[in-house]
């Protein structure tokens, strides 16, 4: 593509070159770089693009794109821009057709609830009848398309080469997780968005924004992205609230009370999952699901909401809300033939580790061991936040390692530490080791008791430092269990 139609609606500063450049990529990292591609020099946290220029232009790059002037010993085609995230962004759309015009998109904003979700509509739009795709924190699927996700929300050239493949490969949607830190980078700039879910707002990243509010702002971004149709947000949550106060858009709001828009008539949590009816403008609907607790009970009126918006049939709703057994690494169980329930969670807030806790005690008649630590170079002041949830809901704590990365897990585990002591409660103990955290939990359990390994989920590895080990806390369960199994034997 020349380099005139890759440009169509940036904002240029300068721009020294032929305009009829031919154009064979995209690249914002000079490993990818190929003969003929355009390589877009972005300032990062920890580098800064414009020092691999040189490394870019020597694999064959053709163009730069810059917010810094052209050196004057470079000869090269050269993009200067006042914005170079959200002219990348623009260019990689131009780049790959609009993919997104032509697929039904759907965002979905918030701190927690954004996999699950993805998951349910994921569900819902295939008993429907349709083709989905899915891009979010687990993995990139759907037609013609597979592999791990590397980050929740991918860099704007890789999300429009994927919906690109999706849609020639005869996707219909395409559901995205779409991170505060990705609308902060303008990743989604250029897509075109026809529904965008917001599903609730609580302390997280807190070491990237500078405040609650400027989080806010950056999730609030995905409604002003190309948006055509409908808002579908929480009204039971406060920063839902305040959003629904300040967009003019249309919009759906979805809770537990006749206050909102689509709401639940009546529901009741068992072990073996949620039962609920829901009334919305047009009717009711009674739907079961095996999914367990209060937030999924959100994450189904979030998915519901957003199938009424786009007209998908009640019975293909109640279908692919049935269908959704189980979310890798969310509230996942693992069987066991000790009687009791094992449950990993990607739990690593305070908020969220105090709402799966809460769940957990709506279900459990015995006790609750968990299992939990905070990661390390990220937001400290949670940590102690964690402890405390912990110390008030838990009748067994085991503090240990999560992804210590940098920092010493000693003193991370102090710092949550200090939040349980607040509660007053002695019932924890401290294992830095996390699969001989695990282990004790393991050993201590009794028929009915709920174990409950929080912090990582889905993922598969460990950071100690600069090692990435790998560990899968439902594959460390399952080990350790087989061990403990074959003792008794």
């Amino acid at each position: 593509m020349k380099i005139e139609k890759i440009l169509a609606g940036v904002e240029l500063l300068c721009f020294q070159g032929d305009p009829d450049t031919e154009i064979s990529g995209i690249a914002y990292s000079s490993l990818s770089v190929k003969p003929g591609y355009l390589f877009a020099a972005l300032k990062g946290v920890k580098t800064d693009g414009h020092l691999f220029i040189a490394d870019a232009i020597k694999k064959g790059a053709k163009a730069i794109l810059s917010e810094q002037p052209k050196p004057e010993d470079l000869d090269t085609h050269w993009i200067q821009v006042c914005r170079a995230r959200e002219a990348l962004a623009f260019c990689a759309a131009n780049f790959y057709g609009h993919p997104s015009q032509n697929l039904t998109v759907i965002g979905v904003t918030g701190t927690k609830g954004k996999t699950t979700i993805t998951f349910l509509m994921e569900g819902i739009l295939k008993e429907a009848g349709f083709q989905p795709g899915v891009l979010g924190t687990i993995d990139y699927r759907g037609p013609g398309l597979y592999s791990q996700a590397a980050r929740t929300t991918p860099e704007a050239p890789d999300m429009q080469r994927m919906l690109r493949t999706l849609l020639d490969a005869g996707a219909t949607h395409c559901v995205m997780e779409i991170s505060s830190h990705a609308l902060d980078l303008k990743r989604p700039v250029g897509t075109d968005f026809k529904v965008a879910i917001f599903t609730n707002l609580s302390g997280e990243h807190l070491d990237y924004h500078p405040s609650m509010e400027a989080y806010f702002e950056a999730k609030k971004r995905l409604f002003s992205l190309g948006l055509k149709n409908m808002a579908v947000i929480n009204a039971d949550d406060e920063w839902g609230k305040k959003l629904i106060s300040q967009l003019t858009m249309g919009k759906i709001t979805f809770g537990l009370t006749p206050a909102s828009m689509v709401y639940t008539e009546n529901y009741n949590f068992t072990e073996e999952g949620i039962q609920l009816t829901l009334k919305f403008p047009a009717g009711r609907l009674t739907l079961t699901s095996p999914l367990l607790g209060k937030p999924n009970l959100y994450n189904i009126l979030a998915a519901v909401s957003a199938a009424l918006t786009l007209n998908v049939p009640l019975k293909a709703i109640k279908a692919g809300i049935a269908a959704v057994k189980g979310i890798p690494g969310r509230f996942e169980r693992v069987g066991n033939d000790q009687g009791y329930h094992i449950l990993v969670d990607y739990a690593h807030s305070d908020d969220a580790l105090r709402k799966l806790l809460e769940t957990a005690n709506d279900l459990c008649q015995a006790r609750i061991i968990l299992v939990f630590g905070a990661g390390g170079d990220r937001d400290r002041s949670k940590r102690p936040r964690m402890g405390k949830a912990a110390g008030e809901l838990a009748n067994w704590s085991i503090l240990t390692s999560d992804n210590p990365r940098s920092e010493d897990p000693l003193a991370i585990i102090a710092e949550v530490e200090a939040g349980i002591k607040q509660t007053g409660t002695e019932n924890y103990e401290i294992e830095p080791d996390r699969k001989k955290a695990i282990l004790k939990a393991l050993q201590m359990g009794k028929k009915g008791d709920y174990i409950l390994v929080a912090g990582k989920g889905h993922e598969d590895y460990q950071i100690l430092g600069d090692n990435i080990i790998s560990f899968d806390d439902r594959l460390v369960v399952q080990e350790l269990l087989k061990n403990l199994e074959g003792k008794a034997e």
